[in-house]
């Protein structure tokens, strides 16, 4: 008995340590260092990553029986059961490592951007003798120069498309200290071909500025020198080179139209808006703007994270989205100032290989542009929080006098070019979000010629079929014809297939028509607004992308390809004898029925594909 009264007042005397008072313990001998330090739960499992100039300074103030935490930080803290640190030389590179360590595990109490996909870029390749544009997802400090980053990347690809249509680039991977023959791209009219030296190098790269300042934006600049140098073409009476000016500069003001311009004077640079601060979660909107284009936009939601300080996530956010590929612009325009700015700064400069400004909205336009950003995050916040939006719904529902708020939605649009090449789009919407695996493409069968009505209907009629239900509400790119085109093909689908409401919306000025109202209805800036014009921007995209990959295809396409009874080889055998296809479309049926593998009948069906008659 005395024994058992011993022992029990030597543990009353030396009380069993907590798991903080091991922790108090442990911090005691960190170090007076920079570096990053790691809080962890049972099992292992990372809780939180952060920086610090002084370790042991900021591991106190967690541990700390005085110390004020928020309601997040409180509940972080009851989780660890163990920490550990890694020193570093210094406080810029605490916060590298810190933004790859979070990247790494993706801490709960960290923020943690769920996108790591790597953003695309053209490169130029100005470090090789004989430049070419690439499409690439890193950014190389090898003497090239990058253009992006294009969010979502159809823009790049229109970008691509357009320089390798009007500008004199190689598009190969050949290299050329090499011998290599001329291939079928300089039959086509899209190579120069200096694999066989038939163009100076000089003539090569002043192509290959003009490919500059047309990424670049400048088209001041670019029109300047293609007028200077069709009139030096046609003084020279080199009347083709200079009509080949002429056709560039119509289409470089065709193209310019039709993209986004900001304001050229902006340059480059990102603009960052936050909303949610307060909450369990928020959203952050970011847009790319490159050489005054609006190249780009992405959202980003982030949950458990909005009670965090608004300086502090901003911090995080712009410390995460920049450790990837992502090169950052000149200025990084914000509306919340970041918490450790300088080494945030720092960070960016390494990253960059030049200075980088953090800063708020110095002009007009750029608020015009963090406004904007502002409103598509607060958009973004309203859709994903909860149930997906229902205040958005809602108000969408009584702005659109709908007798019910949609819970899905989606949008319908047809792309072709004077009835060519013609598809139609549908794009779906979802709890806050783009469905991506319930979009639909269909190339249209029936309908010849221009007429957008009809193919509306046939893309109605055999989207919507494809699927197991429709959505609760239907969205058609266009106007009051569009929205009639839309009714009789949903009327001829059948009540199990048709959506509860049907809208039309179009641009210039932005409305909405509706079947119940004769008048439409203005799109002013508010969310529900906003959100309908995301829905048709989105399947406008999604539809153009797919009508230039078909335009594509069938540009590519040769026309002897529709000779029956010619193949790949005698096709070959073809253009290797007459050296082209205008020069085969000069020769005589005489001239190539010579050709070995040739007879009459075979030169007078070649001749009509290339005339193109029908061939009997």
């Amino acid at each position: 008995m005395a024994a058992t009264k011993s022992k029990a007042a030597a543990n009353k005397k030396s009380p069993r340590k907590s798991a903080v008072d091991k922790l108090r313990e442990k911090v005691s001998r960190v170090p007076r260092r920079p570096g990053v330090y790691i809080f962890k739960a049972r099992g292992e499992k990372i809780l939180y990553v952060g920086k610090a100039k002084d370790l042991r300074a900021r591991l106190r103030t967690y541990f700390q029986k005085s110390a004020r935490l928020d309601n997040r930080k409180t509940s972080m803290v009851r989780q660890i059961r163990d920490l550990s640190y890694i020193v570093t030389g210094n406080e810029l590179e605490a916060l590298v490592l810190e933004s790859n360590l979070i990247k790494q595990n993706r801490p709960r109490f960290n923020v943690v951007l769920r996108d790591d996909k790597s953003y695309p870029y053209l490169k130029l390749t100005v470090n090789e003798q004989w430049p070419r544009l690439l499409v690439t997802r890193r950014v190389l400090k090898d003497g090239a120069m990058y253009f992006g980053p294009y969010v979502p990347s159809a823009s790049m690809r229109e970008a691509l498309d357009f320089v390798r249509r009007n500008f004199g680039l190689r598009p190969c991977r050949y290299r050329m200290d090499r011998p290599v023959r001329k291939c079928i791209q300089y039959e086509m009219g899209r190579c120069p071909a200096p694999c066989e030296g038939l163009v100076p190098h000089e003539k090569y790269m002043a192509e290959v500025a003009q490919v500059e300042l047309f990424l670049r934006g400048k088209s001041p600049e670019l029109l300047d020198e293609l007028k200077e140098r069709m009139g030096q073409y046609s003084t020279q009476q080199m009347y083709e080179d200079a009509a080949r000016m002429r056709d560039r500069i119509a289409a470089l003001k065709r193209a310019w139209e039709s993209q986004k311009v900001i304001s050229p004077e902006l340059g480059d640079l990102d603009v960052v808006a936050l909303h949610g601060t307060g909450g369990p979660d928020a959203a952050f909107q970011v847009f790319f703007v490159r050489g005054g284009l609006m190249v780009g936009s992405r959202e980003f939601y982030l949950k458990e994270n909005g009670d965090m300080p608004a300086p502090e996530l901003m911090q995080g956010f712009l410390g995460t989205f920049y450790s990837g590929a992502l090169v950052p612009p000149l200025r990084v325009v914000v509306d919340v100032r970041p918490s450790g700015l300088l080494t945030l700064k720092a960070m960016l400069k390494q990253k960059r290989g030049g200075a980088v400004s953090i800063v708020r909205p110095r002009g007009g336009k750029e608020r015009e542009l963090l406004a904007m950003a502002r409103e598509n995050a607060s958009i973004h916040y309203e859709a994903r929080r909860g149930t997906g939006g229902d205040a958005l719904l809602g108000q969408l529902s009584q702005r659109l006098n709908l007798s019910a708020a949609p819970r899905s939605i989606g949008a319908v649009d047809v792309s072709s070019i004077h009835g060519a090449s013609p598809v139609g789009a549908l794009v779906w919407w979802e709890r806050g979000e783009f469905q991506k695996d319930r979009y639909r493409l269909v190339n249209i069968r029936t309908v010849s010629g221009i007429d957008d009505y009809a193919m509306i209907r046939e893309t109605i009629s055999r989207a919507l079929g494809s699927l197991d239900s429709p959505p609760d509400l239907l969205v058609v790119d266009g106007g009051r014809g569009h929205l009639e085109a839309a009714r009789v093909a949903l009327e001829a689908l059948g009540d199990k297939q048709s959506p509860a409401a049907l809208v039309a919306v179009a641009k210039k000025p932005d409305r909405a028509f509706t079947a119940h109202a004769a008048e439409p209805v203005l799109l002013a800036g508010e969310g529900s607004s906003l959100l309908l014009k995301k829905l048709r921007d989105e399947v406008h995209r999604f539809a153009i992308g797919s009508h230039k990959r078909q335009r594509g295809k069938s540009m590519l396409k040769s026309p002897l390809e529709a000779v029956p009874g010619i193949g790949k080889k005698r096709r070959l055998a073809l253009l290797r004898h007459f050296g082209s296809l205008e020069a085969l479309r000069r020769a005589s049926a005489k001239e190539i029925a010579a050709v070995p593998g040739f007879g009459p009948k075979a030169a007078r069906a070649v001749l009509s594909a290339l005339s193109g008659a029908k061939i009997s």
